[in-house]
């Protein structure tokens, strides 16, 4: 039975995939692809800490408690989409780029997922408020509760 904590999972997983998706898209950049010191500029900062950072705030208001737990994946799924659409050839690599090497992508993906996972728990701050400080029964229903609403719903 898929509860409705699922479905904002879900949808929270969609949302960060789609704002890291498309924003690498908007700004043009790709660290996938290596072209020499100027490979590492404004664009790409943007691209690898503040945009994923943004991603894993979004997963954390919409998941709500443990979205920092959740926040990790849409970053690591759209750099692996992206490393496998040019390595595959799917998407053509620019004469004067180079396919990032392996080591080196793996280190950009940490930065990347690290980025979100702040994003993520600033999230979840925002979404409680005072961290840690709320009594639990004010934030999750009993499940004597939720059994109740399953019922009236039927």
């Amino acid at each position: 039975m898929i509860t409705q904590r699922h479905k904002n999972g879900i949808l929270a997983l969609f949302l960060g995939f789609t704002i890291n998706f498309f924003g690498d898209r908007l700004l043009g950049v790709n660290i996938e692809l290596f072209h020499g010191l100027a490979t590492f500029g404004f664009l790409w900062f943007i691209d690898v800490f503040i945009l994923p950072f943004f991603a894993g705030f979004c997963v954390a208001l919409v998941f709500g408690l443990g979205g920092k737990w959740l926040c990790y994946f849409p970053p690591f799924f759209v750099r692996l989409l992206s490393y496998y659409l040019f390595a595959d050839g799917y998407w053509p690599v620019p004469p004067e780029h180079h396919l990032m090497p392996m080591g080196w992508w793996g280190f950009f993906v940490i930065l990347v997922i690290e980025a979100s996972a702040f994003g993520g728990i600033l999230g979840e701050v925002y979404v409680k408020s005072t961290y840690g400080r709320r009594p639990k029964d004010l934030l999750y229903k009993s499940s004597r509760q939720q059994e109740a609403e399953v019922q009236d719903e039927k």
